[in-house]
């Protein structure tokens, strides 16, 4: 990353993951008796992550003369920004177990801020424009991610109306950014390497989805859990076909966006260990609790081993942005039509 640039948005993933963790351990305080004291300490950590990573991003951009916006209109990071209300919802959401009211006014200025941006981002794509070679995983954030969270999170606090509101945003983009990223990803070159971490991402939403519902119906099954269920374990399988790829990837602090998907995934197993409880369910979600614990942790010891052993620890997404510019370009390029004049004899 050159000096002066503002910091690029997806280091926001840090935050997210390490709420995504919180969320696993505070199922399993509830669920399997684990010491709350872990998932506290979780939630503090993400909370102080959560308020570094916005306070370095304005104090950066003050220093810079890139404009907030310019980054905000950025194909590749624009919708990534969509994680500063998401994470808030969610630090809110556990707030609200504790002290209710401030919990309360903080998933709601969370929803508020949330709502704001995806109509601007939205209205944006509608407004045309938009490279298909920019589209990525991150793209399910501003309205898939954020829906079904904001979903959970209104449904704790005591808005069940807000909450189904927030689901049926969220159930309707799913399906149009899927198949946006979908018919990208099958019909265009390969995502940049940069990028390719967000494709976990494709995960989230039926485990996400899926609490959220849950959350909404007060632990009640039904068809569309089981719905929500069946494709979140289609989702698994994708994922485990990608792993090939994944494991090609050079480690960059893009591996953040690994984290929350996984541990959404992680938290919705173990919720529907707790409520079939089939036998052995408890081992089973121990296995599953330390398993994604171990995966943030060795994720948060590279990221820092990074950090101490690189003088420039931020250059996935300007790498990301130089190869979509290539790849627009040679679109370009390629697009160009032939004048009728310089066609052949014998054409």
């Amino acid at each position: 990353m050159k000096p002066g640039t503002r910091i690029p948005l997806n280091t926001l993933a840090v935050a997210f993951g390490l709420a995504g963790l919180a969320g696993v351990w505070s199922l399993a305080v509830t669920d399997l008796g684990a010491p709350d004291g872990i998932a506290e300490f979780l939630w503090v950590v993400t909370a102080i992550a959560w308020i570094w990573l916005v306070v370095a991003h304005a104090l950066r951009g003050r220093r810079t003369t890139d404009r907030l916006v310019d980054q905000l209109r950025h194909p590749a990071q624009g919708p990534i920004a969509a994680l500063v209300p998401i994470v808030m919802m969610l630090l809110g959401a556990h707030l609200h177990s504790s002290l209710p009211a401030a919990g309360f006014w903080v998933v709601v200025v969370g929803l508020a801020a949330t709502v704001l941006f995806a109509g601007w981002i939205v209205a944006r794509w509608i407004g045309g424009g938009l490279e298909p070679d920019a589209v990525h995983g991150g793209y399910f954030l501003p309205t898939v991610a954020a829906g079904f969270i904001g979903a959970t999170a209104a449904a704790k606090i005591g808005l069940p109306t807000v909450a189904l509101g927030a689901f049926a945003i969220a159930t309707l983009f799913w399906v149009v950014v899927f198949a946006l990223l979908l018919a990208r990803l099958a019909l265009r070159p390969s995502l940049p390497a940069p990028l390719m971490p967000t494709l976990a991402i494709i995960v989230a939403p039926p485990a996400v989805g899926g609490t959220a519902w849950l959350t909404i119906t007060g632990g009640h099954t039904g068809a569309v859990d089981y719905s929500l269920a069946a494709l979140t374990v289609l989702m698994v399988v994708v994922q485990l076909a990608l792993a090939r790829s994944y494991l090609a990837l050079p480690f960059t602090l893009g591996f953040w966006s690994f984290t929350f998907p996984f541990a959404a995934v992680s938290a919705y197993g173990v919720e529907w260990l707790a409520l079939e409880r089939p036998a052995g369910w408890q081992v089973a979600a121990w296995v599953i609790v330390t398993l994604i614990t171990l995966f943030i942790i060795g994720i948060a010891a590279r990221t820092l081993r990074l950090v101490f052993t690189s003088a420039t620890i931020l250059p996935d997404l300007a790498q990301a942005e130089e190869q979509l510019q290539a790849a627009d370009d040679e679109s370009e390029i390629t697009a160009t039509p032939v004048p009728v004049g310089s066609r052949g004899q014998g054409e």
